[in-house]
């Protein structure tokens, strides 16, 4: 890794073509981002929603690299519950 890097953490707000996301940081400010060559080589799927760690150039603030899809922290706790059990005859 090189000195210049700077590593945040974002969430995806917009899937583009061609691998491409919008992110949104903690301060606002949003970026483009390109997933990294292990994401693609492993198949990480990447969706709308997920908290992603990235890399950015001090060079150029509004591009990133996407590095590692963080595990979300809150599931969605509103999923239906199923019951498997015997049904009613109505």
């Amino acid at each position: 890794m090189s000195d210049d890097v700077i590593q945040l953490e974002g969430k995806i707000v917009a899937v583009l073509p061609g691998t491409m996301f919008r992110v949104e940081l903690e301060n606002g400010h949003t970026v483009l981002a390109h997933i990294s060559g292990k994401l693609r080589k492993h198949f990480i799927k990447i969706t709308k929603g997920d908290l992603v760690k990235m890399e950015m150039s001090a060079y150029d603030l509004n591009k990133a690299r996407i590095t590692y899809r963080l595990k979300n922290a809150a599931p969605r706790g509103n999923a239906p519950i199923r019951s498997y059990g015997p049904r009613r005859n109505r």
